[in-house]
């Protein structure tokens, strides 16, 4: 397994957790709340705030981290 094979598939699999993420934060927030306010004092405001922020720096390292040094290896590795 190469280097640029290995970026991609990393990428993938944070996106999976990415999507797993977003999809158990959409159907069942609810419980997921209040599952952390358990340990937590938050208002609905702030746990939708600080999950937001969460996903979007997630998604941000994952870009920076995985999908560019992917793209660039990628595209410059295979002459034209």
């Amino acid at each position: 397994m190469n280097l640029v094979h290995f970026l991609g598939l990393c990428a993938l699999a944070n996106y999976a957790i990415l999507s797993f993420w977003f999809l158990i934060f959409v159907t069942a927030r609810g419980w997921l709340q209040r599952f952390h306010t358990l340990w937590f004092r938050l208002s609905p405001e702030q746990f939708d705030a600080i999950h937001y922020a969460g996903m979007a720096f997630y998604k941000i390292t994952v870009l920076i981290f995985f999908v560019v040094p992917y793209l660039v290896l990628r595209y410059t590795s295979h002459p034209v």
